[in-house]
């Protein structure tokens, strides 16, 4: 009897420290330094900081409904009431933003680039793969139409975990703005995890994933399961374009492609020939230039004709 109770208590120690360590791993993916982000972004040609520093803009901090703030800025170059919001990766900040966001600058519009939660100069104690992360954004757009307004032709723009709390924002019957682009987003953190986990820790991710699911359950009061694009793609009703690198093995392809295929009426597809993960626009430039312009001339500049 008291080996079988030690066997059980062994068995509930090692579950225990398994989905603490699982759980920590979600919650507290290690950062990117941000002058190493600076340094990156520099070298490759993609940031110019006294360029950057001479834009017309102002730091915001903006409320986020779990109490603490979210460090944005607006960048407002243009008289103009169109406005996109750049939402970026996981381990990333709003510098990574930059790059994305001088695209729709060249192109007419304003821009706000924030910190999603834990990241950066915002707030948050963990990272939530957009769970908690599209009520952030949320937030974002709230106080951008409360300041200027909701005669806004509005997009938003994301990058991985960016893009897939974008969709997770606009699938809650929310659908706040007028455009979507969604580069190389996760379509189920599940599925997700339990290919990363196969991947990197070389696991069975059966068993391994319902511990790591209890533990954020129990910690962090959410399922990985609800984190999942997909399940939400067919409540958006305006257009997304979707992005990804063919060769990306972080995040497969295509997930990319199950989302488009799911999502109903206005919708284009880009699948950029080079680069890895997060890497269509440094790779692949004049094409994604040209998959920005088509979207938005087939289906967003006629919502202002």
């Amino acid at each position: 009897m008291k080996k079988a109770f030690r066997y059980l208590f062994s068995f509930f120690v090692f579950v225990a420290s398994l989905g603490i360590y699982m759980s920590n791993r979600i919650m507290y993916m290690k950062k990117k330094d941000e002058q190493l982000i600076i340094q990156r972004e520099s070298d490759a040609g993609r940031l110019n900081l006294d360029t950057f520093n001479r834009l017309p803009k102002r730091d915001v901090l903006i409320d986020s409904p779990f109490g603490y703030s979210l460090k944005a800025v607006l960048i407002e170059p243009h008289r103009t009431n169109r406005y996109v919001i750049i939402c970026h990766g996981v381990t990333e900040n709003k510098t990574n933003s930059i790059k994305y966001m001088d695209l729709f600058l060249e192109r007419g519009f304003n821009a706000i680039i924030y910190d999603h939660r834990r990241h950066g100069e915002s707030g948050g104690r963990t990272t939530s793969y957009g769970h908690f992360e599209k009520f952030d954004l949320k937030a974002v757009v709230d106080w951008l139409k409360m300041t200027k307004g909701n005669d806004l032709l509005l997009g938003i723009h994301g990058e991985s975990m960016g893009a897939a709390t974008m969709l997770l924002y606009a699938g809650m019957l929310e659908d706040g703005a007028d455009f979507y682009i969604a580069d190389c987003p996760f379509s189920d953190f599940k599925e997700q995890l339990a290919y990363r986990i196969k991947a990197e820790l070389k696991f069975y991710p059966r068993f391994f994933l319902p511990v790591a699911d209890l533990f954020v359950r129990m910690r962090q009061k959410y399922s990985l399961g609800e984190v999942s694009p997909i399940s939400v793609i067919e409540n958006i009703a305006n257009p997304i374009l979707f992005i990804h690198s063919e060769k990306d093995d972080f995040i497969l392809p295509t997930m990319t492609q199950n989302l488009y295929e799911r999502k109903k009426g206005p919708k284009e597809l880009f699948l950029a020939s080079n680069g890895v993960h997060a890497q269509s626009l440094n790779e692949n430039k004049e094409a994604y230039e040209t998959a920005i312009d088509a979207f938005l001339v087939n289906h967003v500049f006629k919502l202002q004709s």
